[in-house]
């Protein structure tokens, strides 16, 4: 696999396939063995997790967006740094729905192996988030 395939694949998660909630287009670029580092105690492993995530967002927020700023490739890891945004029209960890638009800035690191994301670590302005849905 290319480099630009790699960062394409990296890409589609974020660009195309979150924001359609589309699960068998994730089965295709994910590993059924896939470890998120970031995902807390309790979320299902494999496959499970990143989906879990995918619904979890498309459930509490419309009209998602990923714009990417910069996409690096660096052996078979791809690091993404981008802006994720979209409105709060749903229930997100409790806090019901606000209407509130938010922009807020995210990095993934995505290890890619056979044309498949393996492993992915992330760095999320949480905080910066909840306060545009609270504040």
């Amino acid at each position: 696999m290319t480099g630009s395939d790699s960062k394409s694949v990296a890409r589609r998660v974020l660009e195309e396939i979150f924001p359609a909630n589309d699960e068998d287009a994730l089965r295709e670029v994910i590993s059924d063995d896939f470890v998120n580092h970031e995902a807390p105690p309790g979320t299902p492993p494999g496959l499970g997790s990143i989906t879990m995530y995918m619904h979890l967002l498309n459930d509490a927020f419309s009209d998602q967006r990923w714009e990417m700023h910069d996409v690096i490739e660096e052996g078979d890891k791809v690091m993404l740094r981008c802006t994720h945004s979209g409105v709060h029209t749903g229930e997100f960890f409790g806090l019901p729905a606000t209407g509130r638009p938010f922009a807020y800035n995210q990095m993934h690191l995505i290890r890619i192996e056979e044309g498949l994301g393996v492993e992915h670590w992330a760095v999320r302005d949480d905080a910066g988030l909840m306060q545009q849905l609270t504040g």
